[in-house]
């Protein structure tokens, strides 16, 4: 039996923003029986600490750096460093994960955010029959109709983004003939900024916090930010889950999650549907009013520390065993595992990074081998420009400022408080020389030296 394939991809989830894992602040039933029922992995990374290169190592199947989107689409910023060149759409050479299953005979939807590009690479021209709300947007200019979203029409004054995405999807799964299988691309656009929810829920939450005497801004000011552009800003770190408007978007989110099992089960279509439920990069916790915080992992969204980069990842479906796993996997490898799952090959010429972790999924031995990044930008969120390999406990970070790197047994130090490179200088030059290979390999660019920063009025 072809399995349909269901992928959730949510905008800015941290690690933590489930009740599955970790939460006590906010509430995600049905995301927490879906992980009941399926794999839910407990170390597993975004391709990136920003959403577009995530979302572009996610269709191709490869490290960003090898796409050549490397940052946020439409992002530029500068420091001590230069910014360097990245495409600023999925270039349509890739034969993406929809192409692929389009190919195999799969009917191919995308429903939400798509940041990979407009009109010539839009998800139209990367192998979807459907888009509905995909463009070149990065955030929603409102979560409350009218949308603003120039592939979406304005539903009723009031309308909530997300649960119209989810009543489009439904739709889809309800009409569809499912004599032939269906791959639905879900990429919400919550739980980005805006802060937006209906108000009924942000009054829950506030109430929720009143009665456990919790503190709704428990931000700490930190240093300066590095970017330019940013000048005068300062790193802002939230210390726990309890912002009301943010708790309400993932009730919405968990609320979306629990409408697709039960459209899928009115259809007769769960036991035959793979569903696939992560985020594109960490939560937001250090700018931008840092409505989350991902405790115990240090920093978030735009940094190069397991906040900006760790995320959930659950799979659920035929052939998916009920475990936890804390097997290494990063975002390209959906792409050889749903079409594993499928039973399509992509072309022998195509290129590939990811590695099928269907065997994790079902309970069976698994070492994808070492996970590396490539983030050569500066962050809106305090982020500067870096690179980093993970290899079994141990993660090696490089700074592009300055070349400083340290290394962290994430182990015994999940927050990335104890630098052991001065006490393991051999195992810091293997895993700098493994990182140095992959990016000559990949042909990933490394900024050099801003020449305008002795020139104060360039920054103006």
């Amino acid at each position: 039996m072809t399995p349909n394939l269901i992928v959730i991809l949510v905008d800015d989830l941290g690690w933590t923003d489930l009740s599955c894992y970790g939460s006590d602040f906010y509430e995600t039933p049905h995301l927490d029986a879906l992980a009941a029922g399926g794999a839910r992995f407990t170390q597993a990374y975004a391709a990136a600490p920003v959403c577009s290169p995530s979302r572009a190592a996610l269709m191709t199947g490869k490290w960003p750096a090898r796409v050549g989107v490397t940052n946020f689409i439409g992002g530029h910023a500068v420091g001590r460093l230069a910014d360097v060149p990245y495409f600023h759409a999925l270039p349509r050479n890739e034969h993406s994960l929809a192409r692929a299953l389009a190919d195999g005979g799969y009917a191919t939807w995308h429903v939400g955010k798509w940041h990979l590009g407009d009109r010539l690479t839009s998800p139209e021209v990367h192998g979807f029959d459907v888009n509905v709300a995909g463009c070149g947007l990065g955030h929603p200019p409102s979560y409350f109709s009218p949308y603003g979203i120039p592939t979406l029409s304005d539903g009723p004054d009031g309308e909530y983004l997300t649960g119209r995405l989810t009543d489009e999807a439904v739709r889809l799964i309800d009409e569809h003939d499912h004599r032939r299988p269906f791959f639905l691309n879900l990429w919400h656009y919550t739980v980005h900024t805006p802060i937006q929810a209906p108000q009924p829920l942000i009054d829950k939450y506030q109430a929720k916090a009143d009665r456990l005497g919790l503190d709704t801004e428990p931000i700490v000011e930190g240093e300066p930010m590095p970017a330019w552009h940013l000048d005068g800003v300062r790193v802002r770190r939230r210390t726990r889950h309890s912002h009301p408007g943010y708790a309400a978007m993932i009730e919405t989110l968990d609320d979306s999650v629990g409408a697709i099992v039960a459209a899928l089960r009115r259809t007769g279509q769960l036991d035959r549907t793979v569903i696939v439920f992560t985020s594109d990069n960490g939560g937001l916790a250090t700018a931008e009013g840092s409505p989350t915080c991902n405790a115990p992992l240090a920093e978030g969204k735009g940094w190069m520390e397991d906040g900006g980069l760790r995320v959930p990842l659950i799979i659920s479906g035929p052939g998916i065993e009920p475990l936890e796993t804390d097997a290494l996997t990063s975002t390209p490898d959906l792409y050889p595992t749903l079409l594993g799952l499928a039973g399509v090959e992509p072309p022998d010429w195509y290129p590939r990074d990811g590695v099928d972790v269907a065997p994790a999924a079902a309970g069976e031995p698994f070492d994808r081998g070492p996970l590396f990044w490539h983030y050569p930008h500066y962050s809106n969120q305090g982020g500067t420009p870096g690179a980093a390999v993970r290899q079994g406990r141990w993660k090696l970070i490089r700074w592009f400022e300055d070349g400083r790197q340290a290394l962290y047994d994430l182990a015994a130090d999940v927050g990335e408080q104890d630098d052991r490179s001065a006490a393991e200088p051999e195992l810091v030059g293997r895993l700098a020389g493994r990182l140095d290979a992959w990016l000559s390999e990949v042909g990933a660019l490394v900024p050099a030296a801003n020449p305008a920063v002795s020139s104060p009025r360039l920054r103006l």
